[in-house]
């Protein structure tokens, strides 16, 4: 028996990730198979899972900017809004 899995996401992130795994020859569903597959293989996350910073506050501050209207459709997006918060709260210390 198979059972399904449903998981909200945002359009603009599902329509992209839609983009690139057809690219690769895959469809969404088939990509999130290979990802549980991966993980069930690795025992955990198939990939390192880290922070990037040591700042909980700053961690915070970029949570805060998502909910204030800012979207992250990728990690590239995520991790830059994270580096400006970062280079904020350093440049605040130092002024």
């Amino acid at each position: 028996m198979a059972k399904t899995i449903q998981v909200r996401v945002d359009d603009q992130l599902k329509d992209s990730a839609d983009l690139l795994f057809s690219s690769l020859g895959l469809d969404t569903s088939t990509a999130v198979r290979i990802f549980l597959i991966a993980a069930m293989e690795a025992g955990g996350i198939p990939f390192e899972v880290k922070r990037r910073i040591d700042s909980d506050l700053t961690i915070r501050e970029a949570i805060a900017r998502r909910k204030a209207g800012s979207r992250f459709y990728t990690i590239e997006d995520c991790i830059a809004d994270i580096d400006e918060a970062i280079a904020e709260e350093v440049s605040h210390a130092e002024g």
